[in-house]
């Protein structure tokens, strides 16, 4: 995963071509009413083997899917049907957590981009260049990055959605809710 690759629901994202880890795409299928805002009934994300049979572990952010992080643990089952992987249920949390932003403003770019770095995350862009996944590490200060991205929002140059928190982010912030 880095910065400013393009990415889309139908398994087109990217992976560093230099990653010797040996990757596999897994469908999670789309609630109606995203799969319509998506125009995909499921997004595939990238997975690796772990050393339990069924479960993988979350190898990109995703765009679409909410609730799950890179580094995620996830159990997938067969579609014999369909002929892939699907995600069957969450298993535990990787530590962390993601994000979206809709860019509303175009001149918003690059003082995101800024914003994002000096955090030290990395995020895909969408092939509209609209929407973006970002990966916030556990190490990052989430409460000063989120009051630096509601800022930008407050000037409605963004949207933001906080797809999957990991508990010590959500703790950072005073969020109280469900784990993941």
């Amino acid at each position: 995963m880095s910065s400013g690759t393009s990415s889309n629901p139908n398994g087109g994202d990217s992976v560093p071509a230099d990653n010797p880890e040996r990757l596999y795409k897994v469908a999670f299928d789309l609630p109606e009413e995203t799969a319509n805002w998506a125009r995909a009934s499921s997004e595939r994300l990238w997975t690796r083997k772990t050393s339990v049979r069924m479960e993988v572990q979350v190898r990109n952010t995703p765009f679409y899917v909410k609730g799950i992080a890179f580094g995620d643990i996830v159990r997938v089952k067969p579609d014999h049907e369909r002929r892939e992987l699907v995600f069957e249920e969450f298993v535990s949390e990787g530590g962390h957590s993601a994000i979206r932003i809709i860019v509303k403003n175009d001149d918003v770019r690059d003082r995101l981009g800024v914003i994002l770095r000096s955090f030290e995350c990395s995020w895909e862009v969408d092939s509209t260049g609209y929407l973006w996944a970002i990966d916030v590490p556990l190490h990052v200060d989430y409460a000063s990055m989120r009051n630096a991205l509601l800022r930008v929002a407050d000037e409605g140059k963004i949207g933001i959605e906080e797809s999957a928190l990991t508990r010590t982010h959500r703790d950072g912030v005073g969020l109280s809710g469900p784990d993941h």
